[in-house]
């Protein structure tokens, strides 16, 4: 396992916590959160437990919506074939669904059409230009892509189809020639948060039209659709994306649309309990599988599906491809891993770059997240496509793998993306030039905070303060997610009450009940990818630090705590 270093987030002014927790009536624990995540006061605690939808920002203070929402209002009444350009991930499906489904409700002329991932590629093509053609369509909304489709949109403007880009995707140097675009990115752009999914810039673009018309409710049926593609998206959940994700998943949880009760019910998932952390997990692997592997309309007919039983049909569909991707990923992996092992450079280089002619491409994204878990260095995972080695990185916490490709540019085909993640394409026979590259300029750029996972930490904690009300404030810190990830304690000299146990495919995760001096109770913890630990343990290292967080875990229809381990150091 890789060594973390553990970090205590360090407070600007320690003074503001004791009078907000007075106030509050919470530990000093629970204020000294609040105070880190910028909320000082009791009308700001107020605004952060209850977020409000009459919070959310006027759409018009983003560029383009004016123009925007006029053509799209002509568009409907004058019946104007209208077609839905999405994504084929989770943030696209659910854009494309709740633009065509809003649009359905306006009796629009609309149709929708996502691109074939390992035919077309991301993004607007110019075979989905062709259908645009083909089927006679006026206009073209673009979600959760075309911001740098800029020869593509020319290719449709040049055709007579008018374009609005509704994106999120950072843009390049020069904009596409669109009747209107609506990215928060773009340079100049006045709206005052950055960080929308492509669902909820579609939404901002509903709910312009829907009051420009004097519907105004109309758009918030759909929020279900903007939480699963906010969560999925690993969007920041503060501003108005937590607000968004918060009441869609109330939605989700207490009526949700055929589609998704579907997948709730085929992934095993307790109904009325969903949280953003399960989207990511669970439901978003299986919306997606069916774009990694075959075509992503399916999982657009799930969720505008509105009988359960063609809904039931669609869920098993995604399932099993879900089950196919997850063959594929392991034997993927095992593959990469295998590579790695043989080749002695990978271990001294500061970036992997690894290329196979037969890789699924539809995977590779997946497994590079998975050996930048395991080797804590940014991946980059390329196959053959049309003899053209195509690809994607993931990165490492603070280090930013877009701008490292911007420094390669001139080997590449074309690349895009954000700090995290990107998608790239390279001539085979510059692979080991980019990998040679690309290693330079990362290793110039990271340092040793850089380069040593780090696990930041709120607050110290003694195990006897994890009373029933704790938890229940903790959870009002939901939904959880980037900008607003689950509080992480450190608790200091905890023992094994009982004994450990490896657990899970070739006892891969631990799973322990834990004491502490001074506190009575004994509480179930799982600290997964540890299994290796329990023989330690068991031997007599009995003793040890802590990080963890806490969760609700249902357990015969009763709630309980479980701890969740993100490191341990033994004594």
């Amino acid at each position: 396992m890789i060594t973390k270093k553990w970090v205590l987030k360090q407070l600007l002014d320690d003074v503001e916590v004791a009078p907000l927790a007075d106030s509050l009536n919470v530990t000093d624990a629970i204020a000294r959160i609040l105070v880190l995540r910028g909320i000082t006061t009791f009308t700001q605690a107020k605004d952060f437990f209850r977020p409000s939808l009459d919070c959310l920002h006027d759409p018009f203070l983003m560029s383009g919506m004016n123009a925007a929402t006029q053509r799209l209002i002509k568009a409907v009444t004058e019946n104007h074939k209208i077609l839905i350009y999405g994504d084929y991930d989770v943030d696209g499906a659910c854009s494309t669904a709740l633009m065509y489904m809003f649009l359905k409700d306006l009796d629009a002329n609309v149709d929708f059409y996502i691109p074939k991932r390992l035919e077309e590629g991301y993004g607007v093509s110019v075979a989905g230009i062709e259908y645009a053609k083909q089927i006679g369509t006026e206009l073209l909304i673009s979600v959760d892509c075309g911001i740098t489709a800029i020869s593509e949109i020319g290719y449709a403007s040049e055709a007579g189809i008018d374009v609005i880009i509704c994106d999120h995707h950072q843009p390049k140097e020069v904009l596409p020639k669109a009747f209107a675009i609506l990215d928060p990115l773009v340079p100049g752009d006045e709206y005052p948060f950055k960080y929308l999914s492509g669902a909820g810039v579609a939404f901002k673009l509903a709910q312009g039209v829907a009051e420009r018309i004097g519907k105004n409710n109309l758009p918030f049926k759909y929020l279900d659709l903007v939480a699963m593609a906010g969560a999925a998206d690993i969007v920041p959940l503060v501003d108005e994306n937590r607000i968004l994700v918060r009441e869609g998943l109330l939605a989700i949880n207490e009526k949700p649309r055929a589609g998704v009760k579907a997948l709730i019910q085929s992934s095993k998932l307790e109904p009325g309990t969903l949280t953003s952390g399960q989207i990511v997990f669970t439901l978003a692997p299986r919306i997606n599988a069916v774009g990694r592997l075959g075509d992503a309309k399916t999982a657009v007919e799930l969720l505008i599906e509105t009988d359960d039983k063609k809904a039931v049909q669609i869920a098993r569909e995604l399932e099993s491809d879900n089950t196919k991707r997850k063959l594929i990923d392991e034997d993927t992996l095992n593959k990469a891993l295998s590579y790695i092992e043989n080749h002695p450079q990978f271990k001294e280089d500061k970036v992997i770059v690894l290329h196979d002619n037969d890789w699924h491409p539809g995977v590779i994204g997946i497994v590079a997240s998975r050996i930048v878990e395991k080797f804590y260095k940014p991946t980059i995972m390329l196959t053959t496509i049309d003899g053209i080695a195509k690809g994607s990185a993931r990165s490492i916490v603070n280090f930013n793998i877009y701008g490292a490709l911007q420094q390669c540019e001139d080997l590449l085909i074309h690349f895009g993306g954000h700090e995290a993640a990107a998608g790239l394409a390279i001539p085979v026979d510059k692979i080991e030039e980019f990998r040679t590259r690309l290693n330079t300029v990362v290793d110039a750029q990271m340092d040793e905070k850089t380069s040593l996972p780090t696990i930041e930490i709120d607050a110290m904690l003694k195990l006897s303060d994890i009373t029933p009300k704790f938890i229940r404030v903790i959870e009002q810190f939901s939904p959880f997610g980037p900008g607003n990830m689950r509080p992480l304690f450190w608790s200091t000299d905890a023992f094994l009450s009982g004994s450990a146990r490896a657990v899970g495919i070739k006892g891969k995760h631990l799973q322990l009940s834990i004491r502490q001096l001074g506190c009575d109770k004994a509480f179930d913890a799982v600290a997964f990818d540890y299994g290796p630990l329990a023989e330690e343990l068991n031997g007599g290292h009995t003793h040890f630090d802590m990080v963890f967080g806490i969760e609700q875990k249902i357990r015969d229809g009763k709630l309980y705590a479980q701890l969740r381990i993100k490191d341990m150091q033994l004594k």
